[in-house]
């Protein structure tokens, strides 16, 4: 369905703009209709930048987005708004997304004049109440409030109906639920489970959180300083993680039945004036580095069916 084929994105920095931050680098993934995608990675990583780039918020700097062959970086005009009928995003804050001084559900009146001005206004608000109980809200009780009157579940919710109301097939949920409390994240997640089941939809769910990432999506992409460092089915990258950083990130995760310990020190990795290294990104950080990883940037490899890993000491060990 979509997929991004070696995207870029790079960002002058500097007083003058004389030095480049190479926020995304050489990115290959897609999402397949009716599935889950999680992009996993640290604060920095580059995941909402990517999020961005496909919901053409951000232009990409090189390579390519393609939404059934369409190049969506090449969108414009009634083809670009054609893509949102498609294609939307959520994103981490749910109180950013309204003006404080409208009501909330201010947004599907929006959607309404914008891309179904034809239909009435009973039938449009037939729709509304639809959509909000698909998404498990009570329409008499949420209707007519402000954002300020409403949990930030509930916000997140009205974001998801919109989505609905466009009958899109592609939602972009960047960290929708890092700002929810406890009882209300594994509603939203089961909401999002069900939206996928119910209307074959698919979802690219960026986050930082790999028990999450684990309960919902089908696939993962690991991502590490703007590049992928393994990626294919969930469950095989949870159960056999192979690159040392996914390895890292799992053995991160703190487990009730046994005592914490102290974490290895992460020694920070210090890119040339270009924001890339000449080797591996992970480098500085990797306990098995050795001179060619310094060297050369390595290549992914399939050491088992549809898991992919971007090592050189993984490359070794299959070869």
């Amino acid at each position: 369905m979509l997929k991004l084929s070696n995207v870029s994105k790079v960002y002058k920095v500097g007083a003058f703009g004389e030095k480049e931050l190479h926020a995304v680098n050489d990115v290959t993934f897609d999402i397949k209709d009716g599935e889950v995608t999680s992009l996993i990675g640290e604060s920095g990583s580059g995941k909402s930048t990517i999020g961005k780039m496909i919901l053409h918020l951000i232009p990409r700097t090189k390579g390519g987005i393609f939404l059934d062959e369409t190049d969506v970086s090449e969108l414009k005009g009634a083809a670009l708004k054609e893509y949102y009928r498609r294609v939307q995003g959520v994103f981490q804050d749910p109180f950013s997304s309204y003006n404080p001084i409208f009501k909330a559900d201010r947004i599907f009146n929006m959607i309404h004049d914008e891309f179904y001005p034809e239909v009435s206004s009973q039938e449009w608000d037939d729709r509304i109440y639809d959509a909000l109980k698909a998404v498990g809200l009570n329409p008499e009780h949420v209707l007519n409030k402000f954002p300020h009157q409403l949990s930030g579940g509930q916000l997140q919710r009205f974001l998801i109906a919109r989505a609905l109301l466009l009958d899109i097939k592609l939602l972009v949920a960047d960290e929708i639920i890092s700002m929810l409390d406890a009882s209300t994240r594994i509603d939203v997640l089961n909401l999002l489970a069900d939206l996928k089941s119910r209307h074959s939809l698919s979802i690219l769910f960026i986050t930082h959180d790999l028990s999450l990432a684990n309960y919902i999506s089908e696939r993962a992409v690991i991502l590490y300083r703007g590049c992928i460092a393994e990626m294919g089915v969930t469950e095989k990258i949870f159960t056999n993680p192979m690159h040392p950083y996914t390895k890292m990130l799992m053995a991160s995760v703190p487990r009730l039945d046994q005592r914490w310990e102290k974490a290895d020190t992460v020694v920070e990795q210090t890119l040339n004036p270009m924001g890339t290294t000449a080797g591996c990104i992970y480098y500085e950080r990797c306990p098995l580095a050795d001179k060619i990883c310094a060297q050369a940037k390595p290549k992914f490899v399939e050491p088992e069916p549809d898991h992919f890993v971007a090592c050189h000491r993984v490359a070794e060990k299959i070869s």
